[in-house]
C-alpha cells in the first residue's frame, strides 16, 4: 500500500523566529491520521532565524536525529556535549533516562534550515548519549548512503531501534532499488527536487508511506535529495 503525504498538508507552525512544518502530530498540531509511522514519530522541517533557537528543554526515551540542510546549527546538552553542525552532518542524541539541551542558529546573519527526526527507542531508560558524523555529497550521490542504523554499520550513527535510515542525492538517469523484507515498512521523505517513488511523482517536502511492498524504486529524479526510512511495523 502506498500513501502520499503532500508537503502542503503538513502541520504549520509560525512563530516569527521559527517556521516549521510537521509531518506528524507535534505540539499544537494534532492529526489522528498522522501520529507516526512504525517507530518514526517526528519529522519537523525547521527554519530558524539568525541568532534564534530552542532554549534549554528536556527529552526522555527518544532517539533524536538532526539533519542540516543549510546554515549552521549549534547544540549544547546536559551530558557535556557542545558542537556546531552544518550541511552533511548528522547528529544523534539518545535521550534515554533524561537529557536537557538547547539548539540555536549559530549564525547572526543567515537562517538555518534543518530536519529534526524523532524515533521511538526499542528499550526504555538507557544511558543518554550523543554522536555526530559527516556524510559527503559524493557519498550520497546516485546511491543509498546509510546514515543511521541499530548497529552503527558502514560508518552510520547508532540509534537504539531496529531501523535503517538512508540519504541520497539523485538526478537524471539515476535509478535506485531498495528491497523490503516482509515484516518491514518504509517512509520516504523528499528534501528537495523531484523524483518518482514506485511510480508516484513527488516534490520537495512530499513523503510516501509504503507498507506491504517488496521494494522501493526511485527514478525520474531531477536535482533531488531524500531520506529513506526502513522500519519495523
Amino acid at each position: 500500500m502506498l500513501q502520499i503525504r503532500k508537503s502542503e498538508d503538513r502541520g504549520p507552525a509560525e512563530h516569527g523566529w521559527l517556521s516549521s512544518r510537521h509531518s506528524f502530530s507535534f505540539a499544537n498540531y494534532h492529526d489522528p491520521d498522522h501520529m507516526g509511522f512504525g517507530p518514526l514519530r517526528v519529522i519537523n522541517e525547521d527554519r530558524v532565524q539568525p541568532g534564534q533557537g530552542f532554549g534549554t528543554h528536556a527529552h526522555q526515551n527518544m532517539e533524536i536525529i538532526s539533519y542540516v540542510l543549510d546554515g549552521a546549527l549549534e547544540h549544547k546538552d546536559s551530558i557535556g556535549t557542545g558542537s556546531v553542525i552544518r550541511y552533511g552532518d548528522v547528529q544523534r542524541m539518545s535521550a534515554g533516562t533524561g537529557v536537557r539541551h538547547s539548539e540555536f542558529n549559530h549564525s547572526t546573519s543567515e537562517p538555518v534550515h534543518f530536519l529534526q527526526i524523532w524515533i521511538l527507542p526499542d528499550k526504555q531508560g538507557i544511558q543518554p548519549s550523543y554522536e555526530e558524523k559527516h556524510f559527503s555529497v559524493e557519498s550520497k550521490r546516485g546511491r543509498l548512503r546509510l546514515i543511521a542504523s541499530r548497529d552503527g554499520r558502514e560508518g552510520s550513527v547508532l540509534v537504539h531501534q531496529d531501523v535503517a535510515v538512508f540519504a541520497s542525492i539523485v538526478d537524471g538517469e539515476d535509478r535506485l532499488v531498495h528491497a523490503l523484507a516482509n515484516d518491514r515498512i518504509a517512509y520516504l521523505h523528499v528534501i528537495r527536487g523531484e523524483l518518482s517513488a514506485n511510480g508516484i511523482a513527488l516534490n520537495g517536502g512530499d513523503a510516501l508511506k509504503l507498507s506491504d511492498e517488496s521494494e522501493v524504486v526511485i527514478d525520474n529524479a531531477r536535482d533531488a535529495e531524500f531520506l529513506l526510512f526502513d522500519l519495523p511495523r
